[in-house]
């Protein structure tokens, strides 16, 4: 595996696509259509079942249909990444080598959550999918905020070895973690999970960010990477700046709770959720509305 090629083809702006339903079935016409609306907008890549996909209330079944569906409707245009993860490693494990098999062009794999392992239990519960699947890239997904359990540059490092582990989706709420890694890895694959600090990771060495915010306006974050992409300092600090109140709504409740309710002002899905996440309180509703109407996006 060629890992600066398959880093440059997952470089830019990912979308983190949220899984519309119809009836609490995965509304499968309403995915493609959302996928194809991101392609015209000319977004980079699309990440079926993340956090923002309803992952964790997915069944198996219906996390192979989604990323199936993804994949379809890229129809190669764009690659697609599969979000996977458990606690369990023999799950994960499982969970990767099955959607291996869907033709995904890599694996966004989340640290196993809840059981706090050290920085050895994380390196070798990666290892183990890494090893269980060689031909697929893996991007590991650091997100402490909902796993527990922090992975460390060290980890990164170590696991960087492997042949099919590029890089890692930072979702830390800082950037300067970005420098401590790449100061490891210089050649690393680090894309932002935060939209908010989008630009500040770049500006450390980040190649990208998989983005909440780019399900809702494509178009204007890749702008904004764009004009980082060009040298244009100031545009894209103004850029970023603008889009600080988009950002921030976005999160007013947990993800992806404002983006759905966003998207169904916008006519793109159904206003269904799955517990034990509940639909946006009314007032909550009220600011993101507010929020679109400001941008122009209603």
């Amino acid at each position: 595996m060629d890992k600066a090629t398959v880093q440059k083809r997952f470089s830019g702006v990912w979308t983190a696509l949220i899984t519309p339903f119809l009836d609490n079935e995965v509304d499968v016409e309403a995915l493609k259509d959302f996928v194809q609306w991101q392609i015209d907008e000319g977004i980079n890549g699309v990440v079926a079942c993340g956090s923002t996909g309803e992952h964790s209330t997915l069944s198996d079944e219906e996390r192979i249909l989604v990323v199936r569906t993804a994949v379809e409707a890229s129809d190669g245009i764009i690659p697609v990444l599969a979000g996977i993860g458990s606690n369990d490693t023999k799950r994960a494990v499982k969970m990767a080598i099955e959607t291996s098999e869907t033709d995904a062009d890599g694996l966004l794999v989340v640290s196993p959550y809840y059981n706090k392992p050290t920085q050895e239990g994380l390196y070798l519960h990666f290892k183990a999918i890494a090893e269980a699947v060689p031909e697929i890239p893996i991007i590991l997904y650091n997100i402490p905020g909902r796993t527990a359990v922090n992975m460390q540059p060290e980890t990164m490092a170590m696991l960087y070895e492997l042949p099919n582990i590029v890089g890692v989706k930072q979702a830390t709420g800082e950037a300067e973690s970005t420098k401590k890694i790449l100061g490891l890895i210089p050649d690393f694959l680090v894309l932002s999970g935060d939209d908010g600090i989008f630009l500040p990771i770049c500006k450390a060495g980040g190649r990208g960010v998989i983005s909440v915010a780019s399900n809702v306006w494509p178009s204007k974050i890749i702008d904004l990477w764009k004009s980082h992409e060009n040298g244009e300092v100031e545009q894209a600090e103004a850029a970023h700046n603008s889009l600080q109140e988009l950002f921030s709504v976005l999160f007013v409740e947990t993800n992806p709770i404002p983006v759905k309710a966003a998207l169904a002002m916008m006519k793109k899905v159904k206003p269904i959720i799955r517990l034990p996440l509940t639909w946006i309180q009314k007032n909550n509703a009220k600011r993101v509305r507010s929020v679109l109407e400001s941008y122009g996006l209603l």
